[in-house]
C-alpha cells in the first residue's frame, strides 16, 4: 500500500470547526508510522480554528465546484472561496505524496464522501460529497469515509 492521505481531525489534530478532533486510533497510528499524511482542507483554505460550522446550500461538493452551489456558515457568511482553496491545496498535497487512498471525515462540507449535512443546520444529512471529496474524485482518487476504512 502506498501513502494514505487522511483528514487531520481523524488523526487526532484539533482542527474541527469546534476546535476538537474525531480521532480514529488506527489512522493516527498510520500517521505516526509515516504511512499516512494528515491534511485539513478547511484550515488549508484559510479558515480559523474554531470557526462557525458551515454547510453546502443548493447541492453538494460537485455543484460547488461547478459554481451551482455555495458553502455558507451558520452566521450566513459565504465561505465558498475558502472551501475551494482548501480543496485545491488538498489536491496538490495528494499529488505531492502520490496518495493512492484518501480517507476523509464523513458529513463534513469539505470531506464528506457519501453524506453531507443538508444546508439547514438542523443536523439532517443527505447523500452527497463535500467540496474536497468531490474534487479528489473528479481527479480520479479513491476517496472513502472513516467508517469504510475501519470496516475494511
Amino acid at each position: 500500500m502506498g501513502t494514505i492521505l487522511v483528514s487531520a481531525c481523524l488523526a487526532g489534530v484539533n482542527c474541527k470547526y469546534s476546535g476538537g478532533h474525531n480521532l480514529v486510533p488506527a489512522l493516527a497510528e498510520l500517521v505516526r508510522q509515516g504511512r499516512a499524511v494528515p491534511v485539513c482542507p478547511e484550515t488549508l483554505g484559510g479558515l480559523a480554528i474554531p470557526r462557525p460550522p458551515a454547510e453546502i446550500r443548493g447541492g453538494d461538493g460537485h455543484d460547488v465546484l461547478a459554481g451551482k452551489a455555495r458553502v455558507v456558515d451558520r452566521e450566513g457568511r459565504d465561505v465558498t472561496a475558502a472551501f475551494l482553496r482548501g480543496a485545491q491545496a488538498t489536491l496538490a498535497k495528494a499529488r505531492g505524496v502520490n496518495a493512492d487512498l484518501i480517507v476523509l471525515k464523513e458529513k463534513s462540507p469539505s470531506c464528506g464522501s457519501g453524506l453531507i449535512y443538508d444546508g439547514t443546520f438542523s443536523g439532517t444529512t443527505r447523500p452527497g460529497a463535500g467540496v474536497t471529496a468531490a474534487l479528489l474524485r473528479e481527479q480520479g482518487y479513491r476517496v472513502i469515509s472513516e467508517g469504510e476504512f475501519t470496516n475494511s
